[in-house]
């Protein structure tokens, strides 16, 4: 599908169906992915940090390798990385909406405290490729391979620490386990349930296309800048599924689900700069970007380590007030917006 040609008013309707697509799935896949928690028996923090991390970055993914193929190096990397840092300030809402105690305390899960040290390292390679120089094998750098490989390798130890855990954390009057819901009964199958999980998915990548192709008219016809439109508006819009998910499982009390959600699909998200590097045919994605779009990838990294410091502390805070953590956190991210606007 073509859409130079469309008029803003189409663009903008076009832009905006597919959000809501995104957002509808969204709410729906929340659900399924913590009947295959308890199906499996995998947990939810496990399930919320790879499926359903995986599952609603889906479209996201499209946007960044979408846009890394037109030679879009830019859009494609604010996007990934804008998304990690919205993703965050995500969890920061979440525990506004929480009113018992401060959600990092109540969601106290080894597996969310490996999955943040995972993202901080691997939010790293990116900033070692931008100084490193520019080496490329088939216009392909090696610290996209390098990313791919300790992905690959958290996920193998992911599972490790949650079989053989060589730690726990203290457990309170507030902290909230992970146990299977006995009361919800469904009659479907495993397959039916992982075919609507998939049917999920497949449509959050449809609209995610579609999202690229508005993004790109938008950013040529009207000179917008390609930082601007990758942190701002791509990744915010696809990273609503993130949000509802987050918000709804912390509304049912599955608070691993919504803590391992975020953490698990920002991790996944460092997964768009592998892609992408592979879909830019102009050499490596890293030294086609510039500094702007290094202010996103900063407040990744700083947004999960504040993260990482509340799962550790695990202030309680008291009802109807959010910890330490929330608070930077959101504090971070609207410098960060501020700074990008002016």
């Amino acid at each position: 599908m073509s859409f130079e040609n469309l008029s803003l008013v189409w663009l903008v309707a076009i832009f905006a169906g597919a959000g809501l697509i995104i957002l509808a799935c969204g709410v729906r896949i929340t659900d399924v992915a913590d009947r295959i928690a308890d199906r499996t028996g995998l947990g939810e923090a496990l399930i919320g940090g790879l499926l359903l991390g995986a599952a609603t970055s889906l479209s996201g993914t499209v946007v960044s390798i979408t846009t890394a193929f037109e030679g879009r190096a830019s859009l494609s990397f604010s996007n990934a990385v804008g998304g990690i840092a919205a993703q965050t300030a995500f969890l920061a809402l979440a525990d506004m909406i929480y009113r018992r105690v401060n959600l990092e305390h109540a969601a106290a899960d080894l597996s969310n405290l490996f999955q943040g040290a995972l993202l901080v390292l691997l939010l790293s390679i990116p900033l070692i490729a931008y100084v490193s120089p520019d080496i490329s094998f088939f216009a392909v750098s090696p610290f996209s391979l390098i990313l791919f490989g300790i992905y690959i390798a958290g996920v193998v130890a992911s599972k490790r620490v949650r079989d053989d855990p060589m730690w726990r954390p203290v457990g309170t009057r507030e902290t909230r386990t992970d146990t299977p819901d006995e009361e919800q009964k469904d009659a479907r199958g495993n397959v039916a349930i992982f075919a609507v999980f998939g049917a999920l998915m497949l449509l959050m990548g449809i609209a995610g296309y579609a999202i690229s192709g508005v993004a790109g008219v938008l950013t040529d016809r009207y000179g917008l800048s390609a930082s601007l439109v990758g942190a701002l508006m791509t990744a915010v819009v696809t990273s609503l599924p993130e949000l509802v998910t987050t918000l709804a499982a912390v509304r049912r009390g599955a608070l691993q689900l919504a803590v391992g959600g975020i953490i698990g699909g920002n991790t996944f998200d460092t997964l768009f700069l592998t892609l992408s590097d592979v879909a830019y045919r102009d050499g490596s994605l890293y030294h086609a970007i510039n500094k702007d779009d290094l202010v996103w990838l900063s407040v990744g990294l700083s947004a999960t380590a504040i993260l990482l410091l509340g799962l550790i502390v695990r202030q309680k805070a008291g009802p109807g007030r959010i910890g330490f953590e929330s608070a930077g956190i959101l504090a971070l991210y609207a410098g960060a917006v501020a700074l990008t606007v002016s």
